[in-house]
């Protein structure tokens, strides 16, 4: 009888452990290729229009041919990706337009340090009629979690 529950009570623990291990990726193995993979994503817009997502390497990729305007929308300031062009605080774009193209159709690549900033401050983009928008999800943080360099001006 104790022998009977012992072996049903370690075949509940292992199939816990394999279903726990299956819902992680059995490991984190499976996710190292996932990093590599584009994460490209149109996000809609409420009211109309969307914005794409990036990862970092699709945005390290654009950077070599750079035809965008890149946007440090963070604050307070927390470091920046080489190239930056202008530094808009998130919850004030409304009020800095004159820093941004008046081509609705430019290109504008805005990054926080986490993409929550940067979320709200594409989607204030959207809203305000520019039909290029990009977003760096996951930010800085991602950014350098792929293994690339910050700067870090004093501003």
């Amino acid at each position: 009888m104790i022998s009977s529950r012992f072996a049903l009570f370690t075949l509940s623990i292992l199939t816990i452990a394999v279903l726990i291990l299956a819902a992680c990726g059995a490991g984190g193995a499976a996710t190292a290729p996932e990093k590599q993979a584009s994460q490209t994503q149109e996000v809609p817009v409420e009211g109309g229009g969307s914005y794409t997502d990036i990862n970092a390497a699709e945005l390290a990729t654009m950077l070599e041919n750079k035809d965008f305007l890149l946007i440090n929308v963070h604050v307070p300031y927390a470091g920046e990706i080489e190239g930056t062009d202008v530094f808009i605080p998130f919850n004030e774009i409304e009020q800095n337009l004159d820093k941004l193209p008046a081509d609705m159709g430019a290109k504008l690549v805005v990054y926080c340090r986490s993409g929550g900033m940067s979320a709200i401050a594409a989607r204030t983009l959207v809203k305000l009629g520019y039909t290029n928008v990009w977003n760096l999800d996951r930010g800085m943080i991602g950014w350098e979690q792929a293994g690339y360099s910050l700067v870090n001006k004093s501003r």
